[in-house]
């Protein structure tokens, strides 16, 4: 299936359910369908914005209905949809623009004032639309679209046409423009199946930016009637305060939002029942908190693993399974995430394309459809992520001998301290196991003696209280003394992304700056 035959099933089945809905009011499958053919229309037409296919085409807006319309109106136009993360820095946006020859942007109001940059420093951008309101210089979407109604041509099903350009995470360097196809969002979708079969019309709550996990996610709960609530910002009480008022039955969230909703005086006085998959991914979850999430939210959590060039399922974690590890004793299962998903080959690689077995750290690769068909304009890059015939995802892991997959930490991150090798990940679960711990991050920092010593930047919860040696001790009786920190920074918040992951290049740069050298 093409990317827009989810949206047209769900009309088929369900045409007047609220497919988006912005808490105030809801728009049927019915109305948006009409949208995206007509935005599809007024994207061709040589009367209208003229792109010929496969055009680039940007949505730069906080999460809204008329930007979730317009982002199936690309797709159902043949052009391609390049998303930018409206909570990034306009620089990198700027050139996330630039880099993907975007020729046209649909803009919400709020972003106006970037107008003038965008054209100075984005020669490709000849076009601009402004979702919600009539902008300074560029028309509404409402009056763009006045002469443009009926249907669009369908187009051809075409497997390997590239449907998005995503761009990768960028917090080791720029961002790469990956390339998405069809299939690999039918196999992201099939994987979904897979592991998260539905039964009855989702309520999904779309909290982080739908250009990420959280749009992806909608796609295969469209062809139920899924409706999809969306909210402006991630504030936890107005989270849990609305899945028990919308009654829905799947989310997703980074694990630090889920630690802000956990630490919430208020988390047990809502009502989780309707939930059937409460998502997170993104980064590690202590497993200390994903067992109290369980006791809260219910046997509901489900983890995936993936990225924008392995799109979002690669590995899945079920509720059952969850609930199993808790029941077995073996609770050491939570660290991980989950095992290889039904429709993609996952594996554990050494630096010279072997193979490892079962128990044996290398790094993560897959192969299959749902692997990008690479990066935009950068076959060197492309080339490097797809060595020995497998995608290369830059996490180190393990596979134990149920067959579930752990990640141990991300190649760039591990610390190599006295000829060690060091990684991070296993000293933030125990960090985050403390109770005064709300969040965390180690990374390694120059030392003479050591080449790099282990620091520990810990965030603590609001009212409580701990001294680094407190920690530094926990670790020592924990993991030994090789991954006990040397030091504890103590930080107000984390630098995070857009999308939550902690920023380590960001912590790393303060303790290495003037050294040619970051290792």
């Amino acid at each position: 299936m093409r990317l827009i035959d989810y949206l047209d099933r769900g009309w088929e089945n369900h045409p007047n359910r609220d497919c988006v809905h912005d808490t105030i009011r809801g728009w049927t499958y019915d109305e948006v369908r009409n949208l995206t053919h007509r935005i599809a229309l007024a994207l061709r037409a040589p009367e209208g914005a003229g792109l010929a296919e496969g055009a680039k085409v940007s949505i730069y807006a906080p999460n809204h209905p008329m930007g979730y319309a317009a982002m199936f109106g690309i797709a159902r136009s043949g052009c391609t949809w390049a998303p930018i993360n409206a909570r990034n820095a306009i620089e990198e946006n700027l050139y996330i623009l630039a880099n993907l020859d975007v020729e046209l942007v649909f803009y919400h109001s709020s972003f106006e004032g970037y107008l003038d940059r965008i054209r100075a420093e984005c020669p490709a951008v000849r076009a601009f639309v402004c979702i919600d309101a009539p902008g300074a210089a560029a028309p509404s979407l409402e009056d763009w679209l006045r002469p443009h109604r009926g249907l669009f041509p369908d187009r051809p099903d075409i497997p390997d046409e590239v449907v998005a350009f995503v761009s990768s995470g960028g917090t080791t360097g720029r961002p790469k423009g990956v390339m998405e196809t069809n299939r690999v969002f039918e196999t992201m979708c099939a994987n979904f199946y897979a592991g998260m079969p539905i039964t009855e019309p989702p309520v999904h709550l779309v909290i982080t930016p739908i250009t990420h996990a959280a749009g992806v996610t909608s796609f295969p709960l469209l062809p139920y009637g899924a409706t999809n609530i969306f909210m402006t910002g991630a504030d936890p009480e107005a989270i849990m305060r609305n899945i028990e008022k919308y009654k829905v039955t799947h989310l997703f969230l980074p694990p630090t939002v889920i630690y802000m909703m956990l630490a919430h005086p208020k988390v047990r006085d809502f009502d989780y029942s309707s939930l059937k998959n409460f998502i997170y991914a993104a980064a590690p979850m202590s497993s200390d908190k994903l067992r109290r999430a369980i006791e809260i939210f219910g046997p509901v959590m489900t983890q995936t693993y993936g990225q924008a060039e392995a799109c979002m399922i690669a590995t899945f974690f079920s509720p059952e399974q969850h609930v199993e590890a808790l029941q077995q004793g073996k609770e050491h299962r939570l660290i991980s995430c989950g095992k290889p998903a039904a429709f993609t080959r996952l594996a554990i690689m050494d630096d010279d394309g072997n193979l490892l077995p079962r128990g044996q750290a290398g790094e993560i690769v897959v192969r299959g459809n749902l692997v990008m068909k690479g990066y935009y304009k950068n076959p060197e890059a492309t080339a490097e992520v797809s060595k020995f015939g497998w995608h290369h995802t830059g996490d180190i892991g393990r596979i134990d001998e149920d067959g579930y997959v752990y990640i141990v930490d991300r190649k760039k991150d591990m610390i190599i301290t006295g000829g060690f090798n060091v990684y991070p990940s296993e000293i933030e679960q125990v960090l985050w196991a403390h109770p005064a711990v709300r969040d965390c991050a180690v990374i390694g920092v120059p030392d003479e003696k050591w080449g790099e010593a282990v620091k520990a930047v810990v965030e603590v919860k609001e009212g409580e209280s701990v001294v680094a040696e407190e920690l530094i001790q926990l670790c020592k009786a924990r993991l030994g003394s090789v991954w006990a920190p040397k030091t504890v920074d103590f930080i107000d918040a984390l630098p995070r992304s857009p999308v939550g992951k902690v920023l380590k290049k960001t912590l790393r740069e303060k303790y290495w700056q003037g050294r040619e050298r970051a290792i």
